[in-house]
């Protein structure tokens, strides 16, 4: 406490205009200090005192003394952020703030006032353990026998010359005893960060548990631990990335998409597609499945976490159109997405371990074993293995503390509440609502898209009716599908409704051609032809591309036993090898084959290092 004006050092005192006749004293006298006038940290400080106040004003049954304040702090602790302040702080600070009326601007430290004038020596060792300790408590995490040396070497300097009353150490048990007393969590997040201490100790919030089926489902990708191989040519095509949704009423799966590529909307688009879609072709596909797989409709809150592909304006679009809600987890808290996280965890555990193939993360665990060498699984049968696991295994199988099996809370659910599905017009319009949303600009010749030209006469005929001032500078909005880039949906606002418009493609170059595709034809045609950007030169891009993925099938067939999987990997991305399409990537390459394309290709130099597959394929963001 300061002996001339009988303020503990962090009270903070509201400005009053002084007597003095100096010409700032006009300006003091307009408006005491506000809290806007303090830096952020001193701002957050009085909001955490504030917040300690009310909540034991709100709580607090009796007088403001130790019995009645310890254990509600105890309380406190579980909701509000630390650090907690002693009883007696938090007393001073009510004090004070009721004093001053209240106002926020009483409860700023004073650190002006702060600090020692002379040097003191503590009569005990407490200061010398403090400094040890914050020594201990820092990202580096030293061990708390390097910071018993540091107390010790502290008071071993502190009592040179000191012949009386000398400063006395603990043992190194005792030191070690005081430091594991200090609050667990703090200890972490000082030495590990915020981020592991929260993990591990679960301090978080929860959510209101779901009422009902499809009301709350989770989404996320993760990279299974297994190499696949191509069904045709039986090389390993790499580690699949799986999309999966979640029902979090009845843990039930309601949704994937398998493929090798980067997570992306399309992923997000194709796995929803399956959740929102019945799932008719299990019976047909996979006889040898016994049950069926009833679980499908429309989420109401799609929860996500902060991916990219979670952000798109197109997933934001087309939930916006078919009434999802899109939750947004804040950023490294996937606690609070614990299905599909526990999901993951199973799928590696139950379904992954037993196959040959399977791949590690710790090198350490890896030992001797090869997964590409023993690689044996092809992509058709582990989307038939995982069809019935899913189905047959999972969905019947209660989970380990036998609070619930999930097939029989759907049943529950479905009975009670039926799920609201996707039918009629609805679901003749979920490709156009799910595709891609583009802005694009409306003149004379259609609508450029990708470097495509996408026209029709109806397009044509719409046009008409622009007016000079908006003519050529019209914005429409575009649904392209991924999966086929052929064709467009525009919508008018004239007319309200889509309509469909063909690519302006006289040799075929689109015909059943990806966007995915599309990209890697365009990035070779713009580092390595020097043309004007159109559908011709793209198909010499594309037909280059068939024709090198030919060649390396060819390779690959000759040297089975070297396979090299980050080559072939990089064509099952560029072949769009999926769940939803196909599983090899030896299915029909669509080549134009007109006799125009074909003199243009024997006129056209061949880039001769462009040896490389990866060269061609890497460096494409996902969409």
């Amino acid at each position: 406490m300061d002996e001339h004006n009988g303020l503990f050092e962090d009270e903070f005192v509201i400005p009053q205009p002084s007597a003095s006749t100096s010409p700032i004293d006009a300006i003091q006298a307009v408006l005491p200090a506000t809290v806007d006038s303090f830096p952020d940290a001193l701002k957050v400080e009085a909001l955490h005192r504030r917040d300690y106040i009310l909540w034991v004003e709100k709580n607090l049954a009796g007088g403001w003394t130790e019995k009645n304040l310890a254990p509600l702090l105890a309380d406190a602790a579980l909701v509000l952020p630390p650090p907690v302040p002693n009883w007696r702080t938090l007393a001073r600070w009510r004090k004070i703030y009721i004093q001053h009326g209240r106002t926020l601007v009483s409860l700023i430290p004073k650190h002006q006032a702060k600090g020692n004038s002379r040097s003191r020596l503590p009569p005990s060792d407490e200061l010398f353990f403090e400094q040890a300790v914050h020594r201990y408590l820092v990202g580096e995490q030293p061990s708390i026998a390097s910071a018993f040396q540091l107390y010790s070497d502290s008071i071993l300097i502190a009592n040179l010359g000191v012949v009386e009353n000398s400063i006395k150490t603990i043992s190194y048990m005792a030191f070690y005893n005081r430091v594991k007393k200090l609050p667990a969590y703090q200890v972490m997040k000082s030495r590990k960060g915020s981020y592991i201490a929260n993990v591990e100790f679960k301090a978080i919030g929860s959510h209101t548990p779901p009422s009902r089926i499809m009301e709350r489902v989770e989404i996320d990708h993760t990279p299974l631990d297994l190499l696949l191989l191509d069904d045709d040519l039986l090389v390993p095509l790499g580690r699949p990335s799986l999309t999966l949704l979640i029902d979090a009423y009845s843990h039930c799966v309601v949704g994937f998409n398998l493929n090798f590529n980067q997570p992306s909307y399309e992923s997000v688009r194709n796995a929803l597609l399956s959740s929102i879609s019945k799932k008719d072709y299990v019976k047909n596909k996979y006889p040898s499945i016994e049950h069926e797989w009833p679980c499908y409709g429309k989420p109401e809150t799609l929860v996500v976490d902060n991916g990219v592909e979670f952000w798109s304006a197109s997933l934001a679009q087309a939930c916006l159109e078919l009434g999802i809600n899109i939750q947004y987890n804040p950023v490294r808290k996937p606690w609070l997405k614990p299905m599909i996280e526990r999901m993951f965890g199973i799928i590696n555990r139950k379904l992954l371990e037993p196959i040959p193939g399977k791949t590690f993360s710790n090198i350490q665990e890896k030992g001797d074993y090869d997964p590409q060498k023993d690689a044996v699984m092809r992509f058709s049968t582990f989307l038939e293995v995982f069809h019935h696991w899913v189905i047959d295994v999972y969905h019947y199988e209660p989970d380990s503390r036998c609070r619930y099996i999930p097939i029989i809370s759907w049943q529950h659910g479905s009975k009670n509440v039926p799920p609201a599905p996707i039918i009629g017009d609805d679901l003749t319009k979920l490709e156009v609502i799910l595709s891609l949303s583009l802005q694009c600009t409306h003149r004379r010749g259609g609508i450029q898209c990708h470097h495509l030209r996408y026209d029709s006469d109806e397009l044509a005929s719409y046009r008409m009716n622009y007016s000079d001032k908006t003519r050529g500078k019209r914005k429409v909005l575009v649904k392209l599908n991924p999966r086929d880039i052929s064709y467009v949906y525009v919508f008018l606002d004239e007319i309200g409704s889509y309509i469909r418009v063909p690519c302006i493609d006289p040799i075929g170059y689109t015909k059943g051609l990806s966007l995915q595709e599309h990209q890697i034809n365009v990035k070779l045609h713009r580092d390595f032809i020097n043309e004007q950007m159109d559908v011709v030169s793209l198909s010499k891009a594309r037909t280059y591309l068939n024709d090198r993925i030919k060649n390396e099938l060819v390779e690959v067939r000759h040297n089975l036993r070297q396979r090299n999987v980050k080559g072939v990997n990089r064509i099952a991305k560029y072949r769009n090898v999926g769940s939803h399409a196909e599983t090899s990537i030896v299915h029909e390459l669509n080549i134009p084959a007109t006799n125009d394309v074909i003199s243009k290709m024997e006129n056209a130099s061949q880039p001769e290092h462009y040896d490389d597959w990866d060269k061609f394929t890497s460096g494409l963001e996902p969409y």
